[in-house]
């Protein structure tokens, strides 16, 4: 008998409201968004307080320009993030059914539609304000990872984004037909808790990386932190693809494995695809900025 873990008993709801037929219900995965946004806000707020870490000892923008950028930073992931996955994941659906994509209470987001929605708010913003793209880049990027952890804590909670099937013994048997449905494993079906693997990569050990190495003089070279932010997010999800399960739309009986690019037996998934360039490009961000700020 091979060990498993049992999904822990904990809905997707914290708690419900209900008046008559109005019912209100906040849910594990808003308050993540919630929370995260919240302690990225202070960490900005925090940095911005301390401008010997700063290039010229000046920090890019007051704490007027952070709570104004909060407004703009929440829309921009959350149209980004919808409009990603509508545009990345399920562009037929939705161009059948247009009126869902308003549907943003039925779930589905993407990070990497967030991203290129906060990149956006972001130029918009510095550029109105006369502020340094890259250093209020920079702040973004140490503030996010709180975020990102959060956000796949909920997903494990909401049991969805599954990994894929494993005998691992940390390997979790989680609800649902579709995830017990692992042809050639054992019933029941246990599979990678790739939710809990990037909130520890991409949030935890990621968020670490930049806040030590900005205690360490990188908010000194503008760029750097954020392209170390773009390649460890780049490389931490292009390496989980290979435990995570691909989304349903890309798996069909001779590819399994969900791939939208295939070499053989090899390929890589729409997260991996999304997310290589964003690598490559924070390596070149990453070797500018330190190479601009030493000339």
């Amino acid at each position: 008998m091979v060990f498993a873990l049992p999904f822990p008993e904990i809905g997707p709801e914290i708690f419900a409201i209900e008046f008559g037929e109005f019912r209100f219900a906040l849910r594990w995965y808003a308050m993540a968004y919630i929370v995260g946004i919240l302690i990225g806000w202070r960490i900005v707020v925090g940095l911005v307080r301390r401008p010997h870490l700063w290039r010229d000892d000046s920090a890019p923008m007051n704490e007027q320009d952070v709570e104004d950028l909060l407004t703009w930073i929440i829309l921009g992931v959350i149209l980004g993030g919808r409009l990603g996955f509508v545009l990345f994941y399920q562009p037929a659906y939705y161009l059948a059914n247009p009126i869902e994509i308003l549907y943003i209470w039925q779930g589905g987001m993407a990070f990497h539609g967030g991203f290129l929605g906060v990149a956006l708010v972001l130029i918009w913003f510095s550029r109105t304000r006369g502020l340094p793209l890259m250093s209020v880049a920079d702040a973004l990027a140490i503030a996010t990872p709180p975020a990102i952890m959060l956000g796949r804590i909920a997903n494990f909670i909401n049991a969805e984004l599954w990994g894929r099937p494993t005998d691992l013994p940390w390997g979790v048997v989680f609800p649902g037909d579709l995830a017990q449905f692992c042809p050639g494993f054992d019933a029941p079906c246990a599979r990678h808790p790739s939710q809990l693997y990037e909130a520890g990569l991409e949030g935890l050990l990621l968020g670490a990386v930049l806040l030590l190495l900005a205690r360490r003089g990188w908010l000194k070279a503008p760029g750097a932190l954020t392209g170390m932010f773009l390649a460890g997010y780049g490389l931490g999800r292009f390496i989980i693809e290979y435990f995570r399960q691909a989304d349903p739309q890309f798996i069909t009986p001779d590819n399994p494995l969900g791939h939208v690019i295939r070499l053989g037996d090899l390929g890589v998934s729409m997260g991996q695809l999304l997310s290589l360039p964003m690598l490559i490009i924070g390596v070149i961000v990453i070797f500018a900025a330190r190479r601009h700020a030493r000339a």
